[in-house]
């Protein structure tokens, strides 16, 4: 039962994630720019889970940690939202999801590089999958090149940001992390804001919007992923997370009459069978180095 509870928490959150491109077409399309987004999911969402801290009864991170942090949350974070919610004003959500979902093998090339993992033949198999999927979903049927460069982009930024934040998520917990890189990266977009002015909602349904972006696409996933990461371990969840461009483009093609093209949706396929094969990998290594397995 209690592991039935962490793969229940693991779809939700990635269900809710899934929800992120579309609420940002929303928020565009009530005039809304991506810096005003932006600081509103950040600053509203740090204040979500400073509440979270204190109701847990953690301290904030300090010194050196700290810094660590403001500097994932004001470099990769923000960089890495950018990078996303730009795309999907030229891509659709559907392509835009998908292709983030690249950023598993951007890990697993930076880890061969620099931490020196063996790549054992799935993860090859798993690379060559993924790359054959981009050259579809990017190619000129899709006719959103900009639009998936970008996605592409954000997925590099993101793994650089996972590789970082391996050995700083070691001093602290989740919760506190979370608090700091949303608050640093509110804090960014908020000057950028502020330079290029500012553009609220001025609508009730633009104020609903911002308010499902906070709650539904940030805390509650960031909140459901943490309570069933730890009934299910990291790979399952992984794994299950896999289905969350899956609800973007379901959303999309229901919401927006978005249509991928066949070749798209190949491409799109390929890379979650990737996924797949390269997190089943990792569960096998995992598994092995474990005593008396």
């Amino acid at each position: 039962m209690n592991r039935f509870t962490g793969i229940l928490l693991i779809v939700l959150s990635a269900a809710s994630f899934g929800t992120l491109a579309i609420f940002g077409r929303f928020a565009y399309a009530e005039g809304m720019d991506t810096f005003t987004v932006l600081f509103l999911r950040f600053g509203l969402s740090a204040a979500f889970m400073t509440l979270f801290l204190i109701l847990r009864k953690e301290p904030f991170p300090r010194g050196r940690v700290l810094l660590q942090l403001i500097g994932m949350g004001a470099l990769g974070y923000a960089g890495q939202s950018y990078l996303y919610m730009t795309a999907i004003k030229y891509a659709s959500a559907g392509l835009v999801a998908l292709l983030l979902y690249l950023y598993p093998f951007f890990v697993a090339i930076l880890s061969l590089v620099f931490l020196h993992e063996k790549l054992i033949r799935s993860k090859v198999i798993a690379l060559v999958l993924a790359l054959v999927g981009t050259a579809l979903t990017v190619g000129p049927v899709s006719g959103q090149l900009i639009g998936a460069l970008m996605a592409i982009t954000a997925a590099l930024v993101y793994s650089i940001y996972i590789m970082v934040g391996a050995s700083v998520m070691k001093n602290v917990s989740a919760f506190q992390s979370s608090t700091v890189i949303f608050a640093s990266a509110g804090m960014v977009y908020g000057s950028l804001t502020l330079a290029n002015g500012p553009h609220f909602p001025q609508t009730s349904t633009g104020w609903l919007v911002i308010l499902g972006i906070v709650l539904i696409s940030t805390v509650i996933p960031v909140v459901t992923f943490l309570a069933g990461l730890s009934k299910v371990g990291p790979t399952n969840a992984a794994m299950l997370s896999t289905i969350e461009p899956i609800v973007t483009v379901l959303l999309s093609t229901w919401l927006f009459g978005d249509k991928l093209a066949p070749i798209v949706l190949a491409g799109g396929l390929f890379i979650l069978v990737a996924v797949l094969l390269l997190t089943r990998a990792e569960f096998g290594q995992s598994a092995e180095s474990q005593p008396g397995v």
